[in-house]
């Protein structure tokens, strides 16, 4: 899924964060992918990836279904190329992609999280 910010790509970055935070997830790290480019002599747009959870919430499909953590913790993607965007993969997808069964309300709950936390800075 991908949405078109409306800021700018370091405050996007910064809401996120916050928004992160402030439902209760833990941010895991914040990669600066362009920055480790650059570092390396070639050049990338602003790229950032969030990674972050709950364990809560993680756990159990880590437990249930192992390859699931290949794909866990969630992540954002933040990039900026002429316009800011945000993505990032629905845990419907990512329970699809394992054959996870049984975790029906969980994996909305995640979807409803995904998408709110995104829609803080999209819509």
């Amino acid at each position: 899924m991908v949405k078109l910010s409306r800021y700018a790509y370091s405050d996007t970055i910064a809401r996120l964060s916050k928004a992160i935070l402030e439902a209760g997830n833990l941010i895991f790290s914040t990669i600066d992918q362009s920055g480790a480019a650059n570092k390396v002599g070639l050049q990338m747009p602003p790229t950032t990836l969030i990674i972050f959870g709950n364990p809560k919430a993680g756990t159990p499909f880590m437990v249930r279904f192992p390859l699931s953590a290949l794909d866990l913790p969630l992540k954002l993607l933040v990039w900026d190329d002429g316009k800011v965007n945000v993505a990032y993969v629905p845990m419907s997808d990512v329970a699809a992609r394992y054959g996870v069964t049984g975790m029906d309300t969980l994996i909305s709950n995640i979807d409803h999280t995904l998408d709110t936390l995104t829609n803080l800075v999209t819509s």
